[in-house]
C-alpha cells in the first residue's frame, strides 16, 4: 500500500510543484500566475477542439514513452527515441518511393511497419553497443539520435526531396490511399488507439507473461538472470528493439496522419518528451496514457499562452524541464523513513554542535549530531 501510495503521490506532488515553480517563473515576467494556470488547462482540456489537439499531441507521446519504458524494464536508460521516431518517418515517407504499395490499409499498414523497423534496429544498435562492447546506452542512445536527426535531414533535403517543395524541403507527399484519417471525422487520428492498445499490451505482456518476466529479472539482477540460464543479452536486445519499434511506429503515424511527408516538422521533441512521461509513469506502459494525454495537454496549450499573455509558444517546454528535474529529485524521497528523518532533523535542530554532543536516537538506526 505504502509503494503504491509512493508510486502515484510523488509523480502527483513533482507536478504540483513545477506548476507552482513555473508560476513564479511566469510572474517574474509580469504575468499573471493564476491567469496562466487557468489558460494552461482551458488549452489542454477547455473544449472539444482543446481536447482533439490534446490527444493527437499525446499519440507520438505515448509512443516515444515506451521507447524508454521498455529498456528501463530490462535495465537500460534510453533516451534517444527522437531519433528513431525521425528514421521512422522517413522510412514510412520513402517506402512508397522504392516500391509500389497496395492502396488502403495495406499499403498504410506496410509503412508503418516499415517505420517501426527503422526504428528498432536504430535502438538495438544502442542496445547492442552496450552489451558487446560495454558503451553506456544513456550516452549512446542520445549520440545516435543526432545521427539519426543528420542522415534524416540529408535524404529529406537531398536525395528523397521532392522538387516541389521550395521553403521546406519535404519527401513527395504520400498518396491519398496511404494517409491515416481521422476517428469518427474528428481531427484526432487512429495513431492514439494504436498507442493506447501498444501500451495496454505491452503492459501485460510484462507482467502476466514469462516473457515479461525474465525481462523484469534481467533489469533487476543481470548476474542473477544469466546464473538461472536466462538469455540476458538478447532479451535486453529485444526490449530495445520493440521500444524503438514504438518510436520508430510514431513517426510513421505522424508523416501518415499529420505531415503526409518527412520534413522538419517532424523534429519537435516527441522523442524527448517521452523520457519524461516514461520516468513519470514509473515505467509502466498502461500508466504511460495519462501522464501522456497529461502532457500532449500541456503542449497544446503553449499556443493558447501565446496568444493571450503573450508568452512563448516553447513556454510550456520550460515547464517540462522543471517537472522532470522535480520528477528525478523525488526519488531521492522513495526510500525516506518519515519518521527517522524528523527524528533526526528535531535532534539537530535543538542539539548543540560541538565534540561532546554526539548521541545516537534511541534505536532507530539515526545516528546523532555532533
Amino acid at each position: 500500500m505504502r509503494q503504491t501510495l509512493l508510486d502515484v503521490g510523488l509523480p502527483l506532488l513533482a507536478i504540483a510543484a513545477a506548476l507552482l515553480l513555473f508560476g513564479g517563473f511566469v510572474a517574474a515576467g509580469g504575468v499573471d500566475p493564476l491567469q496562466m494556470w487557468l489558460l494552461l488547462f482551458k488549452g489542454a482540456f477547455g473544449d472539444w477542439f482543446s481536447w482533439q489537439n490534446t490527444l493527437q499531441r499525446a499519440a507520438p507521446l505515448m509512443l516515444t514513452a515506451l521507447c524508454v519504458a521498455l529498456p528501463a524494464r530490462a535495465g537500460l536508460v534510453i533516451i534517444g527515441g527522437e531519433g528513431a521516431l525521425v528514421l521512422g518517418g522517413l522510412a514510412c515517407a520513402a517506402l512508397p518511393l522504392f516500391m509500389p504499395l497496395p492502396p488502403g490499409t495495406a499499403g498504410l499498414a506496410m509503412a508503418c511497419v516499415a517505420g517501426a523497423l527503422a526504428g528498432a534496429m536504430w535502438i538495438a544498435l544502442a542496445g547492442a553497443l552496450r552489451e558487446y562492447r560495454g558503451i553506456n546506452e544513456t550516452i549512446s542512445s542520445l549520440l545516435l539520435a543526432y545521427v539519426a536527426i543528420g542522415l534524416f535531414k540529408h535524404w529529406v533535403e537531398g536525395p528523397l526531396r521532392d522538387p516541389a517543395s521550395l521553403n521546406k524541403p519535404s519527401t513527395p507527399a504520400l498518396a491519398e490511399s496511404l494517409r491515416m484519417g481521422g476517428i469518427a471525422g474528428s481531427d484526432v487520428h487512429w495513431g492514439l488507439v494504436v498507442g493506447a492498445v501498444l501500451c495496454v499490451l505491452l503492459g501485460f505482456l510484462l507482467r502476466a507473461t514469462i516473457w515479461g518476466f525474465a525481462i523484469r529479472v534481467v533489469g533487476g539482477n543481470p548476474r542473477a538472470a544469466q546464473l538461472v540460464g536466462l538469455p540476458a543479452s538478447r532479451l535486453v536486445l529485444l526490449a530495445c528493439a520493440l521500444g524503438g519499434a514504438c518510436a520508430g511506429l510514431a513517426g510513421a503515424i505522424e508523416v501518415a496522419a499529420v505531415h503526409t511527408a518527412a520534413n522538419a516538422s517532424l523534429i519537435v521533441g516527441y522523442g524527448y518528451a517521452g523520457i519524461l512521461v516514461s520516468f513519470i509513469a514509473r515505467h509502466n506502459p498502461v500508466a504511460v496514457i495519462p501522464v501522456a494525454i497529461l502532457f500532449g495537454g500541456f503542449g497544446a496549450a503553449g499556443s493558447l499562452l501565446q496568444r493571450r499573455l503573450g508568452l512563448p509558444d516553447a513556454s510550456v517546454l520550460v515547464l517540462q524541464g522543471i517537472a522532470f528535474v522535480l520528477i528525478l529529485a523525488s526519488e531521492a524521497l522513495r526510500d525516506v523513513n518519515g519518521k527517522r528523518f524528523w527524528q533526526s532533523f528535531w535532534h539537530r535542530l535543538i542539539t548543540p554542535a560541538g565534540p561532546a554532543s554526539r548521541v545516537a536516537i534511541d534505536n532507530s538506526g539515526v545516528s546523532g549530531v555532533r
